[in-house]
């Protein structure tokens, strides 16, 4: 992970504190997918993507959370709860996004709670 993402994702993990999320994992592995954030709430278990850049941007980086990493997100995400056992059994799942801008003199955070809906095939 390059300097961008890992400020940016202390800056995810301060917002999502300040949101009275709890952090349970950064950068959880399972097999060859990762989660960037894995946290909890009041409203349940969130697996959290983070997408970070510089200004000026040519792109929103909501638009790099491609279909592919969104489907490894949610296998990630199941390998996750199974391994918890009976721990996360009654949990709500979310799957958010946040991205976050660093510009020149200030940094802007977009959150997208529940921005992904797992499709099963």
């Amino acid at each position: 992970m390059d300097a961008v993402g890992r400020r940016g994702e202390d800056e995810a993990c301060a917002y999502l504190l300040r949101e009275g999320h709890t952090i349970l994992e950064r950068n959880w592995r399972g097999g060859h997918c990762e989660i960037d954030i894995i946290s909890a709430d009041s409203r349940g278990l969130h697996f959290v993507e983070v997408k970070s850049r510089t200004a000026p941007l040519a792109a929103d980086p909501l638009v790099n959370v491609t279909a592919a990493k969104q489907k490894n997100m949610v296998q990630a995400a199941l390998r996750y709860l199974h391994s918890g056992g009976r721990r996360f059994k009654d949990a709500e799942v979310n799957f958010d996004i946040i991205t976050v801008v660093f510009e020149k003199t200030s940094t802007r955070i977009q959150y997208y709670p529940q921005a992904i809906i797992p499709i099963y095939d």
